[in-house]
């Protein structure tokens, strides 16, 4: 049967790609690309060709080369880096895998590779397929579509549409008992960066549901990054080559890395050449949910499984492998480019609302967010209070201001019918992350989304504040509406935390939340902090403030993160902590405005009011005003020069080639004492190659010849307890 199949798939794959009508792929595509991608746009664009006469498909933007051989079955055979010209496959691997209805099934794959060490092409021709794997049929390729639907009016560094290909591949099993169940793996290819997002969708167009026990969407293998005679897969390095971030990912940390829920590197046996005795090198990469166990796909259902965005890397150094997430970021997830000015209120009353949106709109601020603590209750459904909200948000829309209020999900306890229940003991929050959490999935987790969409809907809030987002909880209730049971318990909640947020972020709601629901529609995350710090005095808080900044923006742009500053009491704390009243310290007011502002990160300025004097007034007009005429440097990516320690000076420098500002440093001193310093100035990523002018203070400009590894130094003096800036030129 296999015999008589395969030539006529052949002809089948044959008509397809002639209906295409792909071109045809040059070899001399083959050469690295020497323009740096993320100083230079490149220009070539994300296409899809043919090759190898008509059995190989070929994705490649000019910055990776990614090939799949598609008769007998679909493999992947080549991952090139063309920045720097790395091979990242030593091996075959099927495309994915399923587990359906508890067997295990490869999607594509081929075998018959002896040597797993390295590839060679002549090898794939003598390769054969396994008739029980799902077989590749069809493919269609589309331009890149926005992941969502985005509306919004708030400012934001870039407002540019990602650019790109998309290419969908069908494959069909010759099981009788999944005969009907469709399985299609999508990438996407985007323009001008070393990047493609993959993810796969199971159809059931039979008439007998069937469960998915887990969906591996990505399974490579890669080149080791070392080899060991003697090591366990945790001791040794992964491959660097690669990024891999999914949008499943939850747990407070506010890092990506520590939240991931979804990679695993494994060893793999049959590669018998490798160095490790043991066989435990960490040479192949798989990509799913670990708790995802059990979801029932009735007839007619689709499901779709996380996306794999996978970002070639060609370099070690941590300050360049963090920009180019950094840019992922500002392509995939656009909405994180936003950043709204805004205030975090403590009201008691809804006077205490207008004269804050009144204070607002003086000092140029551009949003009011109802802070914890507030008389806000966004549960509240009740007309009254809908009533008396919209009359608030209408008030602050004729003042040009947006408003927000916050709502706590996680870490509070609801009732025993309604909280997670722990599958060792039974009993309700006894495993709960944050030690007491409702189930997503139960009659008041459904009911709390429905509020919160029917409140902010009807008063036309513009900001949604949601503190303790689901962060992963498994929930072993049998009784709950939203999921069946314990297998299927975290992917249910998962998707009704993430469809809330794709509601908020279709329409034009501005969401922070601090966990790491970026890649579906949340724009700021809690930049890192220890909340109990802000009790300590001002001259503290500055210090470990620039610390966190600099610590939280390696792989986060400036408007990805936001900061805090208790203009009240807030955790403590006894005068020295807090800025009340204001007008008497304008000096530390100020400073800490700077250090936020200048570093593009919106603080959470948390109190009753902005300014209290005329004097204090203009000190946030001003420090306003200088943030909004050196907005678009402010917001983009960082270069970290020094890390505050108190000893002496640090600072950070803003950098973007595409802007006529293409530098901004900012340098302080935390001494008691005036400083005077030679700092070297690194200008590689503004673009600049020979001269650069440098205007300290919106002064006159001095011109600086770059050396050979495109730095220059500056001397200057820096005030005691103070700071200074440049712009770049």
């Amino acid at each position: 049967m296999k015999q008589l199949l395969l030539p006529v798939l052949f002809v089948c794959f044959t008509i397809c790609i002639k209906a295409q009508n792909l071109p045809n792929w040059n070899s001399a595509a083959d050469s690295l690309t020497h323009a740096d991608w993320m100083v230079q746009p490149i220009q070539t664009k994300a296409q899809i060709f043919t090759a190898n006469n008509g059995k190989d498909l070929v994705m490649y933007n000019g910055l990776l080369k990614r090939v799949f051989r598609i008769a007998p079955n679909m493999a992947c055979t080549d991952f090139t880096n063309l920045s720097n010209g790395q091979q990242l496959l030593r091996a075959v691997a099927p495309e994915a895998k399923l587990i359906i209805d508890g067997t295990n099934y490869n999607i594509g794959g081929l075998y018959g590779q002896k040597e797993k060490a390295y590839l060679l092409n002549n090898w794939v021709d003598n390769f054969t397929t396994d008739a029980g794997d799902f077989q590749y049929q069809s493919y269609s390729i589309s331009p890149l579509q926005p992941y969502l639907n985005r509306k919004t009016g708030i400012w934001s560094g870039t407002n540019t549409t990602a650019t790109g290909k998309t290419i969908a591949f069908e494959y069909a099993s010759k099981n009788p008992v999944l005969a009907n169940v469709v399985v299609t793996v999508h990438y996407s290819l985007y323009d001008g960066l070393p990047l493609l997002i993959k993810w796969l969708t199971v159809t059931n167009n039979g008439n007998h549901a069937i469960t998915i026990n887990r969906v591996v969407n990505e399974v490579l293998a890669f080149v080791e990054e070392e080899s060991a005679v003697v090591g366990t897969p945790e001791q040794m390095k992964k491959q660097h080559g690669i990024y891999v971030e999914t949008n499943y990912a939850f747990n407070n940390a506010m890092r990506y890395d520590i939240s991931d829920q979804t990679t695993h590197w494994k060893t793999d046996s049959t590669y018998t050449s490798q160095v490790n005795y043991n066989y435990q090198t960490p040479c192949v990469l798989e990509v799913y949910p670990e708790k995802v166990n059990g979801i029932i796909l009735s007839p007619g259902e689709s499901f779709s499984s996380p996306r794999t965005h996978e970002l070639l890397m060609d370099s070690y150094d941590r300050e360049r492998r963090g920009l180019a997430i950094r840019k992922m970021y500002r392509a995939v997830a656009p909405w994180t480019n936003e950043n709204p000015i805004f205030m975090h209120l403590v009201s008691r009353n809804n006077n205490e609302v207008k004269q804050a949106i009144d204070q607002c709109a003086a000092t140029g601020y551009e949003a009011l967010i109802l802070s914890f603590g507030s008389h806000c209750n966004m549960e509240d459904t009740s007309a009254a209070n809908i009533a008396q909200w919209k009359i608030l948000a209408a008030y602050a829309h004729e003042k040009h201001i947006l408003i927000g209020g916050y709502s706590l999900f996680s870490s509070r306890k609801i009732s025993d019918a309604d909280d997670v229940i722990d599958p060792v003991t039974s009993k309700p929050d006894a495993g709960a992350f944050f030690g007491n959490a409702p189930c997503m999935g139960s009659n008041w987790g459904l009911a709390y989304i429905q509020k919160l969409k029917y409140f902010i809907s009807q008063t036309g809030f513009n900001i949604f504040e949601n503190d303790g987002p689901y962060p992963g909880d498994v929930c072993a209730s049998t009784q709950h509406p939203g999921h069946k049971g314990l297998d299927d318990s975290q992917w249910k909640q998962m998707e009704l935390q993430k469809g809330l947020y794709h509601w908020c972020n279709e329409n034009g709601i501005y969401v922070n939340a601090p966990d790491w629901y970026f890649l579906d529609g949340t724009n700021k995350i809690a930049i890192g902090y220890r909340e109990v710090n802000f009790s300590l005095s001002r001259e503290q808080q500055m210090i470990l403030n620039r610390q966190n900044i600099y610590d939280g923006l390696w792989e986060k742009t400036p408007s990805m993160s936001w900061g805090f500053v208790p203009l009240t009491k807030y955790q403590g704390g006894g005068p020295e902590a807090v800025l009340e009243p204001l007008s008497e310290h304008l000096k530390d007011y100020q400073q800490l405005m700077m250090q936020y502002y200048g570093a593009g990160v919106q603080a959470c300025y948390r109190g009753p009011r902005l300014y209290d004097t005329d004097a204090t007034k203009t000190v946030v007009s001003n420090t306003i005003s200088w943030y909004k005429q050196y907005r678009d440097i402010l917001n983009a990516d960082i270069i970290h020069l020094r890390r505050a320690d108190g000893r002496d000076w640090d600072g950070i420098l803003h950098v973007n080639p595409q802007l006529s500002t293409k530098g901004l440093l900012l340098l302080y001193n935390p001494l008691q004492q005036a400083i005077t310093r030679t700092i070297t100035v690194p200008l590689y990523y503004t673009g600049l190659t020979k001269t650069a002018r440098i205007r300290q203070q919106g002064g006159a400009a001095k011109t600086y010849t770059l050396n050979r590894n495109y730095n220059i130094q500056i001397t200057v003096t820096i005030a005691a307890e103070s700071y200074t800036w440049f712009t770049v030129e």
